[in-house]
């Protein structure tokens, strides 16, 4: 039989389906970082069960990556008072606007106030404190920190 007409299985067109990314360094987290970790794997071992064909695959695919996640995670001790670290709320003023945000792990932050410790914000606010200006985005102490809770 030529080669023209013997049919290619659907498996054959697909796009391979990669893992997916693990944050490059250390899982750091909160106190709280285990319980969402663990909720989140909850969540998705009952979706699992739920689930048939390529959507219980998709959620296979995200059940590893938060498997790996909880098994990585390393718990953060809050930082010395008045120090901004991972789990600080921190209140900043930058270009005008005064803004408050903590510093979390990567799966702990979220589109809203809180964000991943090795975002550029983060980064330039870790180790600062009330009254300190910090460096951002190639200004030279284009942050000022107002305020810095830890808990």
């Amino acid at each position: 039989m030529s080669v023209a007409f013997r049919r290619d299985s659907d498996e054959e067109h697909r796009e391979p389906r990669f893992e997916l990314p693990i944050p490059a360094g250390a899982n750091l987290v909160t106190a709280a970082g285990p319980a969402l970790i663990a909720a989140r794997v909850a969540e998705l071992e009952a979706a699992v069960a739920a689930a048939t064909g390529e959507d219980r695959d998709a959620l296979l695919r995200q059940l590893r990556y938060w498997h790996t996640r909880a098994a990585t995670a390393e718990v953060v001790a809050p930082p010395a008072d008045d120090e901004a670290g991972i789990g600080s709320r921190v209140t900043f003023r930058l270009n005008g606007a005064t803004r408050t945000i903590t510093i979390v792990g990567h799966d702990e932050a979220n589109a809203e106030a809180r964000i991943a410790f090795a975002a550029p914000l983060a980064r330039a606010l870790m180790g600062t404190g009330p009254g300190d200006l910090a460096d951002f985005q190639g200004h030279s102490e284009a942050i000022e920190v107002i305020a810095v809770e830890n808990h």
